[in-house]
């Protein structure tokens, strides 16, 4: 399976019999069950059929997110985590390292959430603890400067092609609603461009037809943001170029930006053309507004210098997060020097933050921006990568599924439709329901995968050849049953 297009099959076969697996323990299961009658032994059950499903222990997990429901809204605190799409209570996790999670009921899963993406160099690196734990003795906040944020700061200006300087700050959300302000300021216009399905970050500008945790819940848009708020925000499909256009064209001289993620991960896994984001490079330059690639899940994961990199098409800013905290909470953006100059105090533009480029963010991400730039670091990503999803791809084929997918270097998604998704209108056309039975069989089986169909999947350094065989076992056993 090539990684740079998404793959889509839909073939009907028959269904072969599952065998059992229980997260790293098989046990032999009694096949004599009766019409009609389900038959539990040890930790499977068995159907009709004879097929037998595994058992997955939540009871902890259970007590944990009934009391977490009194004290948090909803139980969590964002919102995905509540597996409200795919049904069934939350894992409550009490440790991770490397590629595993261990929930609190003591079963043991390969991840392939990595903490929303950070985790890329695995769970709980060694050397990124270590050098955390050297940092926590000299302090954990400073609020004031520190020659982290220069290491750190330089090591995004050599590796990211349109950051000349950069602003680091706490969260993806931060770096867009920043960003936002930046080419508002830089320009002198208020209104941008945004793609449906593509999510920034739960700001005011950006809650409008946004992916991720609102197409997981249903929510079209979030009570409480005003319509002033959103009045400047335009809406296009993701790689339509003609509509962007005609957005050019009826807000001549008004338009500030255009922002979008250079790879879909927050609407499921989506790939655009190239011609696409060359064409808004093309469109943005023409109409003097700015080009931004929300690298938030993309940077660093895709490629050494990012999606802008392995794409070959250059934005005026960048935001960024997630890896370059190395599991910590972060977020950046940055741009050419003349853009950037407009931030505050070199410029006009206010913004601050009291834990922005705190010395343990930064001592993280050095660390692991070090990791990810020795040999073979996005040659092994690319590697096992791709292989999960092609496995998984076949699974489906081989059961009967209708079933698209692909991947980039650690980063990969897949839809339960014919395909191809190209955009969320595509992404919408999944059959959420098979999804939903798809994720708990492959808790059952030990995989944690993230609990909606409207986000990306994501590997790691730490994920083996073996971890990924393993995988792809269930997957088959899942995708028979299902």
């Amino acid at each position: 399976m090539s990684a740079m297009s998404a793959q889509c099959v839909s073939v009907a076969a028959p269904r072969p019999a599952a065998a059992l697996r229980r997260a790293g323990a098989a046990r032999t299961v009694s096949r004599g069950a009766v019409r009609g009658v389900v038959v539990r032994a040890g930790d499977a059950v068995v159907n009709a059929a004879g097929v037998a499903t595994p058992v997955l222990k939540t009871t902890r997990s259970a007590e944990i997110f009934k009391a977490a429901q009194e004290i948090l809204p909803g139980g969590v605190n964002s919102p995905v985590r509540a597996f409200k799409s795919v049904g069934g209570g939350p894992i409550v996790f009490e440790s991770v390292k490397g590629c595993n999670a261990f929930d609190v009921d003591g079963n043991k899963y390969i991840d392939y959430v990595g903490s929303w993406g950070p985790a890329i160099c695995g769970h709980s690196n060694e050397r990124v603890n270590a050098k955390l734990k050297l940092q926590i003795d000299k302090g954990c906040s400073f609020g004031a400067p520190c020659e982290l944020e220069n290491i750190l700061g330089a090591m995004v200006i050599d590796r990211v092609p349109s950051v000349e300087m950069v602003r680091f700050c706490n969260s993806g959300t931060e770096a867009c609603l920043s960003v936002l302000r930046v080419m508002r300021a830089f320009t002198g216009n208020d209104k941008i461009i945004k793609f449906e399905g593509c999510y920034h970050g739960h700001a005011d500008p950006f809650l409008v037809q946004a992916g991720s945790g609102v197409a997981t819940l249903g929510l079209p848009d979030s009570p409480g943001v005003p319509k002033a708020a959103t009045n400047t925000t335009l809406c296009a499909p993701y790689n339509d170029l003609e509509a962007v256009k005609k957005i050019f064209a009826e807000n001549k001289g008004e338009i500030a930006g255009i922002i979008l993620e250079p790879v879909v991960g927050n609407a499921g896994f989506i790939i655009p053309d190239k011609a696409f984001l060359q064409g808004l490079r093309d469109l943005a330059t023409e109409n003097n507004a700015l080009l931004c690639f929300d690298e938030v899940m993309t940077g660093f994961r895709i490629s050494r210098g990012s999606a802008q990199e392995y794409w070959g098409v250059i934005p005026d800013l960048t935001t960024m997060g997630k890896v370059i905290g190395g599991g910590l909470p972060v977020g950046a953006y940055g741009g050419r020097r003349e853009i950037m100059e407009i931030v505050a105090p070199a410029g006009p533009m206010y913004q601050a933050g009291t834990l922005s480029g705190n010395p343990l963010a930064m001592t993280a991400g050095i660390e692991t921006l070090n990791i990810l730039g020795e040999p073979g670091a996005y040659e092994h990503l690319e590697k096992v990568t791709s292989r999960l999803v092609a496995g998984i791809l076949a699974a489906g084929k081989e059961a009967g599924h209708e079933v698209c997918g692909g991947s980039i270097s650690g980063m990969f998604g897949f839809f339960f439709t014919e395909g191809p998704v190209r955009n969320f209108s595509d992404a919408q056309k999944s059959d959420t329901a098979k999804f939903a039975r798809w994720h708990r069989g492959m808790l059952e089986e030990g995989v944690y995968l993230a609990p909606s169909q409207y986000e990306a999947g994501f590997t790691s350094l730490a994920h083996t050849e073996a971890d990924i065989d393993a995988t792809i076992a269930a997957a088959k056993r899942v995708m028979a049953r299902i």
